[in-house]
């Protein structure tokens, strides 16, 4: 189910790397990438889940309510995240040129389901 929902999501965005859905110790519970992919997926989301861990408690500190999504733009990647809950996080890299709108509205489609299935 993981491995479906995350090709579904890299397939049908247009410059889309991969995606992994991770637990908070780093841990990947599936992932997914394309074939000519330039990254690790499992790298991009063990070292930008520990931002996501700074600003989950950030958000906490200023009772601002809980972090949902963070998205992180280099010069060769946008790494979008969205939080599953407490324990667990959707990650999706995409290259310079991808529809990272798109990509960001089939993950907000999949989290219900994503969290669901985790539970």
């Amino acid at each position: 189910m993981f491995k479906e929902t995350l090709r579904e999501i890299v397939e049908s965005t247009d410059g889309s790397v991969g995606g992994v859905v991770m637990d908070a110790e780093g841990f990947a519970v599936e992932t997914f990438a394309r074939q000519d992919a330039i990254l690790d997926i499992n790298t991009i989301g063990v070292e930008f889940g520990v931002a996501l861990s700074s600003i989950r408690r950030a958000a906490e500190s200023l009772e601002t309510g809980e972090a949902q999504e963070m998205v992180i733009g280099t010069e060769q990647l946008t790494t979008v995240i969205r939080t599953l809950g407490a324990n667990y996080f959707l990650a999706v890299a995409y290259g310079p040129n991808a529809n990272v709108g798109k990509g960001r509205f089939l993950m907000r489609l999949a989290v219900p389901k994503l969290i669901n299935a985790l539970s």
